[in-house]
């Protein structure tokens, strides 16, 4: 994490998830791995006053409101997480997107340019699927990016590891652990 932290923004995709689906219980296994590193990396955004934003699928409610959305998800499997990870009320931003990129039809571009921020550290699940397009896109965007390989989970590790060798060699991104 040593690139310039004026123009950083960390970006979590998809954290709040309910694991309700197949090979929900394997994403869930593989995300509660990571856990401490998303934890670490949300402390260390707080601590550098780096903006925190969330872009989450928005589980048919169609509303940017990420309680309605966290209602929606906590159940036994998914409450640790998502009380570990929860936006603040007051200082986060939160997107929905509707499908697998961050910026796929959302204002995260947007967001980004008003923010002044180039440098982009991401984090979340499913690694193989969402993180893979959002970073495609934020890379088409010329956005530096972050993506630390202990902080990115997907249902099967051999998928993670492929879309980390991806981000790394294709889009030039950083993978070095928190």
């Amino acid at each position: 994490m040593n690139q310039s932290l004026s123009n950083t923004a960390v970006i979590f995709v998809d954290i709040i998830n309910d694991f309700d689906f197949d090979g929900g219980n394997d994403l869930y296994q593989n995300t509660k791995a990571i856990l401490p590193n998303l934890i670490k990396l949300k402390n260390y955004a707080k601590e550098n006053e780096l903006p925190i934003i969330y872009v989450n699928d928005h589980y048919g409610l169609w509303q940017a409101d990420f309680q309605k959305i966290i209602d929606k998800c906590k159940n036994e499997r998914s409450n640790d997480i998502i009380e570990a990870l929860a936006p603040d009320n007051d200082d986060d931003y939160f997107l929905i997107k509707p499908q697998h990129s961050a910026f796929f039809q959302t204002p995260l571009h947007s967001l980004l340019i008003e923010l002044g921020r180039t440098n982009l550290i991401m984090a979340g699940i499913a690694g193989d699927i969402c993180i893979l397009f959002s970073a495609q896109d934020a890379y088409m965007y010329q956005f530096n990016l972050h993506i630390p390989e202990n902080c990115m989970a997907s249902e099967l590790k051999e998928n993670n590891d492929y879309a980390l060798h991806l981000l790394h060699s294709v889009m030039d991104a950083d993978i070095t652990p928190v």
